[in-house]
C-alpha cells in the first residue's frame, strides 16, 4: 500500500520544478562522468568516483520526488469556513506573556520550521487541529510547555 502525502498545491509545483531541475543536472553528472573516465585508472579516481556518488545522490532523489508527487493528494482550501484550524491553515498564536507565533499547517513533506510551515505531526501542530479561534492550546516539547491562545486563522 502506497502512502499519501498530503500537499500544498505550492509544495507540489516546488516538487515539480526540483524534478525538472533534477532530471536537467542528469547531462551533467554524465558530461563529469566521462571527463574522469578519462583520466585513467578507476579504482584510484577519485573524480570518477566523487562523480558516480552525485549521479547515485541524483537518481535516488529523482525517485523519491516521482514517488511522492505519484502518491500526492492536494490539500484542498476549505468551503465551509467553521473557524476551526485544519491542514492548510495559516495560524496566529499569542503566548501567556505576549509572544506571538505565526505558522502554516502543511504535510510532512512540506515542513520547514525556518520557513514558518509546521507539520500537522509535529507537537504544535498537533495541538492546534481542530482548534477554534480564540480557543488555548498547550505545546509540550521536551524543553517547555507553553500556553498559547488562538489569535487569527487563514
Amino acid at each position: 500500500m502506497n502512502k499519501q502525502y498530503r500537499l500544498t498545491k505550492d509544495g507540489i509545483r516546488e516538487l515539480e520544478d526540483e524534478l525538472e531541475f533534477l532530471i536537467a543536472k542528469r547531462s551533467t553528472i554524465a558530461e563529469a562522468i566521462k571527463s574522469a573516465r578519462e583520466l585513467g585508472d578507476l579504482a584510484e579516481n577519485a573524480e570518477y568516483q566523487s562523480a558516480r556518488q552525485d549521479q547515485e545522490r541524483n537518481e535516488t532523489r529523482i525517485s523519491e520526488v516521482e514517488y511522492i508527487l505519484n502518491n500526492a493528494e492536494v490539500i484542498k482550501a476549505v468551503k465551509k469556513d467553521d473557524g476551526k484550524v485544519r491542514l492548510g491553515s495559516k495560524v496566529s498564536l499569542k503566548s501567556m506573556a505576549g509572544a506571538k507565533r505565526e505558522f502554516h499547517v502543511v504535510g510532512t513533506v512540506e515542513a520547514d520550521p525556518l520557513e514558518g510551515k509546521i507539520s500537522d505531526e509535529s507537537p504544535l501542530g498537533r495541538a492546534v487541529l481542530g482548534k477554534k479561534l480564540g480557543e488555548q492550546v498547550e505545546i509540550v516539547t521536551p524543553a517547555e510547555t507553553v500556553t498559547y491562545k488562538i489569535e487569527a486563522i487563514a
